[in-house]
């Protein structure tokens, strides 16, 4: 679990409470069935409306990665990149596809099959950055659908504020209730302004760093495999895997390889 969501989270909406509750408010004025369905459901539709039902049937799969916590296997990308270089040293290019088989990772594994079928260096570098800027641009949907809610829902919440006082405005028989009306109303504002700001955009700035961590292995995979066929020495090979190591994230324990593209149906944005 990625802590640094669920943790912001809790902050973010608990102060808020304890705010209000802290100037006199009582926790039960906070909740409005009729705001809620008037932003939460706006935003829901506008939200569908702006995009094909293809891509939204992956806000599930784009949640779970943002509350998930990915190494991207950096780890296992490192050591088998270095094994491949000493090996590739010794025996050469070709005594690798053996080793192909114990691969998990297809970016990994597509890069070095290009290296050891002989394949142009530049050719390879085309090959491997287009997967890399494919992978970007599906990224971008998920992130774009958040960011998109996170403009609707203030909008959604104004709007339901407005309906709220027409609403009291047409009544006023009874002034005693007035006030309640109008606070009520303006619980619509706070479930818009609050949800863009505390959920929907935060999620997104999440999926964008996580974007960036993924391609950033994707991308020390590619230098160490252009160094491979380059044939550079396995000890320049670790400096350069370190420098691309120390912008990403630390992995906890052992990596997988299967984590590191992102790009399997089961992890990617």
């Amino acid at each position: 679990m990625d802590l640094s969501t669920v943790i912001g989270l809790v902050v973010g909406f608990g102060f808020l409470i304890l705010g209000y509750l802290e100037e006199g408010g009582s926790i039960g004025a906070l909740f409005q069935l009729s705001a809620a369905m008037i932003v939460f459901g706006g935003t829901i539709g506008a939200v569908v409306t702006s995009f094909p039902l293809d891509d939204l049937k992956r806000v599930p799969q784009w949640l779970k990665i943002a509350f998930t916590s990915q190494s991207f296997g950096i780890d296992e990308a490192y050591e088998t990149l270095i094994r491949f270089a000493e090996k590739a040293r010794r025996e050469g290019l070709l005594s690798l596809e053996q080793e192909l088989e114990s691969v998990k990772d297809r970016f990994t594994k597509q890069g070095m099959q290009l290296v050891i079928d002989g394949t142009d260096p530049e050719i390879t570098r085309e090959i491997l950055e287009s997967n890399i800027s494919v992978m970007e641009k599906r990224h971008k949907v998920g992130i774009a659908v958040f960011e998109a809610a996170g403009g609707y829902a203030p909008t959604m919440g104004i709007i339901g504020t407005v309906m709220g006082l027409v609403q009291v405005l047409g009544n006023m028989s009874d002034p005693n209730s007035l006030s309640s009306s109008i606070a009520a109303a303006f619980l619509a504002t706070l479930y818009g302004i609050s949800s863009a700001n505390l959920l929907w955009l935060p999620i997104a700035s999440k999926l964008k760093q996580k974007d960036k961590d993924e391609v950033g292995a994707m991308e020390m995979v590619l230098d160490g495999i252009l160094s491979i066929q380059a044939g550079e020495n396995p000890s320049i090979l670790k400096e350069k895997l370190k420098t691309h190591l120390g912008n990403l994230p630390k992995p906890k324990g052992k990596a997988t390889g299967d984590a590191l593209n992102m790009d399997a149906e089961s992890a990617s944005i």
